[in-house]
């Protein structure tokens, strides 16, 4: 197959580049329009509690769920002074104008919630608005608020939607600002590694059409489904840093083959036969890897793998097409014009990593055991990492929806928009006196609980002078009690906003106390209860996953490879690589421990519960590009008869320098992340950064030829029954 590739590209090239600029074109305009076809909420989960709860308040109340959205004031003025009050009251009659908002409770409007707090200087207007569209109606909500402002009063909207509002922006603008903070710096590192402008260009280009087209499939994506706004993340990642090492690999084996006397078409065809092989393989194990995010049934999960797989599939094909194209028109051209006189990749065996392979091979259990012991420490934290719903407080400080939250957290609002709904079901018992003192008995409960605001029930309404009359008492009756008189409704307001690792106790002792008054059947559902849910579904199915990728790689390297000891190596190499990333995330975004060095808050307490799989999927899967290129190199030198110690010398010295690069490029694109707003961005950033750093370095440079020179040749050991049965797959022709 890759000599039918390798004929094919480098007889006709201009062919190859034509199609691929006929793709690039149709493609942007698809790729511009994903953004804003991405979707920040979690999807529920299949037959969820909260799912439940949801469908049974449609099907017998007869009534949908609505949202809740916070005005906050926050002024140099107090609340009752006429000047706020005439900004405050022409606001107040164009939010209620707007279509979707379906009522406003005001600041000064008597009740059980206090809606005044700092001396008169911060104000909280709730807004009862519908789900269906919801950014659009908060949209206007902050328009109208932005347009309201004076130099003395400003306003902030908040609550769930105005949370995914803002995360959407600034996750958008995150990537933006990454690509244009690392596109230059890895241009520098391309031109230190290669010596010529072209070269350093190509790779580049490889990088930007895969994601061009990548954007593109996933808006087509979005047509058929919900998908995560952090496929976007996933894609630029993914088509920039594997893109570049990609294309780093492929001009680096190209110029090897140039300075072998080779033509520039014979020369390319080489590069597909031999790098190409290897650059084919690691993206089949990362696109395995991303494989992972299918495993767990859930749709905003599984959107986030498959946005992963396009991408590596589409860096792997432009690779494997695009790249050789130029490369076989381009020829010697691709050294010009020389920069430098020092590469970072020399095309050749340097004696640097010559003498480095052999220092590290001549100790082989001092650096084995030195280097396990710094990554296991490293790792030591995440046995201790939390998951959940990061909402508000995964947003940087400043943003609107976490500034206005902060706000109302002071007076005791916080919980607002963490509401728990009680569902009692009453059977075919039905609604009768008993089962109503008992109802109230349980409302008296609830409402005496000090971390409870409010617990809203038709008793409410008939002990508030404002909402007592009997119109407003029937109103909130048919919210609370089913038309089949089968379902009684409780909604609990939490005095604080809820971090998630607190929800599963809400949950137990709100259905302790329900079956503890009498209800034996109770549903718990909210906001709250969904994320929760959705966090526990990804954690339950993520042992599957990971195994069943742990399995399929185990399989594919020993297929690749003839061996059963260099899989194992391999994976137990990778799993301290995401280890190391997993205690530092922790460390610094759970912990605090160094967060506001890299402009993060540090009372998040809690990882975003979708970042460890998906942190996973791409680390185990990135690091399989560096074991499968320094391990196809010292395949090669086995299979010409080399000894252990003397291929892996060989493979290390030609290799360590792309190595160095590849990981210097990934370095930069990934710690882009961490300059932006949004807190999983730069969850994400630092993780992935760290590993591969720890990997290109300690991993790959120090305890991969340290274990294979204490293996020996165990390192190719395969049971003879295996090798009558196991097909024959080289990674070098």
């Amino acid at each position: 197959m890759f000599d039918r590739i390798a004929r094919t590209v480098t007889r006709y090239p201009l062919s190859v580049l034509l199609a691929w600029l006929v793709l690039a074109v149709g493609a942007l305009p698809l790729a511009r329009m994903a953004p804003a076809h991405l979707a920040a909420n979690a999807s529920s989960v299949k037959n969820s509690e909260a799912q439940q709860v949801a469908e049974i308040y449609q099907r017998e109340f007869g009534q949908t769920f609505t949202d809740r959205t916070v005005l906050v004031s926050e002024s140099a003025i107090p609340a009752r002074d006429p000047r706020f009050l005439e900004v405050y009251n022409r606001l107040v009659a164009q939010l209620e104008a707007i279509p979707g908002v379906l009522g406003v409770v005001r600041f000064d409007t008597p009740g059980p919630l206090e809606g005044v707090g700092q001396g008169g200087r911060v104000t909280a207007t709730l807004l009862e608005t519908r789900l269906e569209g919801g950014e659009a109606i908060v949209g206007q909500i902050r328009r109208a608020a932005q347009a309201a402002q004076t130099p003395l009063v400003h306003f902030y909207v908040t609550g769930a939607t105005a949370v995914t509002a803002d995360f959407l922006r600034l996750l958008e603008a995150d990537v933006r600002r990454s690509e244009l903070i690392a596109l230059p710096l890895t241009a520098v590192v391309l031109v230190g590694a290669f010596g010529a402008l072209v070269a350093a260009a190509l790779p580049l280009v490889v990088g930007l059409m895969a994601i061009t087209v990548s954007l593109a499939s996933l808006y087509l994506l979005t047509l058929l489904g919900p998908v995560s706004s952090f496929a976007q993340t996933v894609i630029t990642m993914l088509c920039l840093g594997a893109g570049i090492d990609y294309a780093l690999m492929n001009v680096a084996r190209f110029r090897e083959e140039l300075a072998k006397g080779l033509s520039a078409p014979a020369a390319a065809a080489q590069t597909v036969r031999t790098a190409g092989r290897a650059v084919a393989f690691s993206g089949l194990v990362v696109a395995l890897a991303m494989g992972a995010m299918l495993v767990p049934d859930l749709a905003f999960i599984r959107s986030m793998g498959i946005g992963g797989v396009m991408a590596i599939l589409t860096t792997v094909l432009a690779a494997l097409t695009l790249l050789p194209a130029l490369l076989a028109l381009l020829g010697e051209r691709i050294n010009r014009p020389h920069w430098f006189a020092f590469r970072l990749t020399t095309g050749g065996a340097h004696p640097f990593w010559e003498r480095w392979a052999t220092l590290v091979m001549g100790r082989p259990w001092v650096f084995t055991v030195g280097v396990t012991g710094i990554l296991l420490l490293l790792a030591w934290p995440a046995w201790s990492m939390k998951l959940g719903y990061t909402g508000a407080f995964g947003l940087g400080p400043g943003v609107e929806s976490r500034k206005g939250l902060e706000l109302i957290q002071q007076m005791g609002l916080g919980g607002a928009s963490d509401a728990f709904e009680v569902l009692l079901d009453l059977g075919h018992e039905g609604f009768t006196a008993e089962n109503r003192a008992r109802w109230r008995g349980l409302e008296e409960t609830l409402s005496s609980w000090p971390e409870v605001r409010l617990v809203v029930s038709p008793f409410l309404a008939a002990r508030l002078p404002s909402s007592g009359s009997l119109g407003d008492l029937a109103a909130l009756s048919a919210q609370y009690l089913s038309q089949n008189r089968r379902y009684l409704r409780l909604t609990v307001i939490p005095k604080d906003a809820l971090r998630a690792p607190e929800i599963p106790g809400w949950v137990e002792r709100l259905r302790a106390a329900a079956q503890a008054a009498g209800f034996k059947r109770v549903l718990i559902g909210g906001a709250p209860v969904g994320s929760w849910e959705f966090t526990e579904a990804l954690v339950s199915a993520m042992p599957v996953a990971i195994g069943t990728v742990f399995a399929a790689t185990f399989v594919l390297l020993a297929i690749a490879f003839r061996s059963l000891v260099i899989p194992l190596k391999s994976l137990v190499m990778n799993t301290l690589s995401v280890g190391a990333a997993y205690g530092l995330i922790t460390l610094v975004f759970q912990q605090g421990f160094g967060a506001r060095l890299i402009g993060a808050p540090t009372d998040v307490g809690y990882i975003d519960s979708s970042l460890p799989l998906l942190m996973f999927a791409i680390i185990f899967g990135l690091s399989m590009d560096y074991e499968i290129f320094l391990l196809s190199r010292i395949q090669e030198g086995h299979l010409a008869g080399l000894n252990t110690f003397q291929s892996v010398k060989a493979a290390l010295s030609r290799t360590a320098g792309v190595i160095t690069s590849a990981a210097l490029i990934m370095i930069l694109v990934f710690s882009a992340f961490i300059s932006g707003q949004v807190v999983a961005n730069k969850t994400i950033g630092l993780g992935l950064a760290t590993a591969v750093l720890l990997d290109a370095t300690l991993i790959r440079l120090v305890l991969v030829p340290a274990v294979m020179v204490l293996a020996g040749e165990w390192n190719w050991w395969l049971p003879a029954p295996l090798q009558r049965l196991m097909p024959r797959v080289r990674l070098e022709p």
